[in-house]
């Protein structure tokens, strides 16, 4: 495996290098964006019964802030509770607007690896061709070994480069679809939550959803 990897040149260290920053970043997404450690189950019911209970208060709200994505939305929202619901849907909003953004951190680093590794996997094989084509000018096509260092260049770079990206780019789509997913069950728990404060709905209920606003 190491001449393997050795016959593909310089090229293959860069791309070496994305191979490990893609695996390191889908195993953390894997964690960060799992369905129970961004919105956990209950949760607005749990909050439901503290506010008809009135035990609600800072310090409780302080603890659901700082237990999930979900929570740290609703937190917002509970800390407005009192001034009405317009601004405590603004307050739901700009701390969701946060909360997406930590949802998306690294997915813009492995759509670049996915992007550049297949054009580092080309550019060996341009290197590579170049290599072949100096061969031939200096000895010909007489001695195939001769050509043989630049084609396995070429074919190995190649291969590295698309072996890395294609994972990459499905990885990608995937988390990407899959922050969209958390973030429209958020925007609804959230206006549950305003509804169940300032109206008569329960937590069973839904309602349009507000907006929580997905960075490009």
């Amino acid at each position: 495996m190491y001449e393997l990897f050795q016959s593909g040149g310089l090229l293959m260290w860069p791309i070496l290098a994305c191979s490990v920053a893609a695996g390191t970043i889908v195993c953390e997404r894997f964690w960060a964006l799992s369905k129970r450690s961004v919105t956990p189950n209950q949760l607005l019911m749990q909050i439901h019964h503290l506010i008809e209970r009135r035990e609600i208060d800072e310090a409780k709200i302080r603890y659901i802030g700082q237990s999930s994505p979900l929570g740290r939305i609703l937190a917002a929202g509970l800390m407005n509770m009192r001034d009405g619901r317009e601004v405590m849907k603004e307050a739901i909003e700009e701390a969701g607007r946060h909360v997406v953004h930590e949802l998306e951190r690294y997915l813009n680093t492995l759509g670049t690896i996915a992007a550049i590794t297949p054009l580092l996997g080309l550019l060996g094989t341009v290197i590579g061709m170049i290599k072949v084509f100096s061969a031939i000018t200096s000895y010909g096509v007489g001695d195939p070994t001769v050509l043989a260092g630049g084609i396995s260049e070429a074919l190995i770079t190649t291969a590295a480069g698309l072996s890395v990206g294609i994972p990459s780019l499905m990885f990608y789509r995937y988390f990407r679809g899959k922050v969209n997913t958390l973030t429209v069950n958020m925007e609804q728990e959230a206006i549950r939550l305003v509804e169940i404060i300032h109206g008569d709905r329960t937590p069973q209920h839904t309602a349009k959803p507000a907006k929580l606003q997905t960075a490009s």
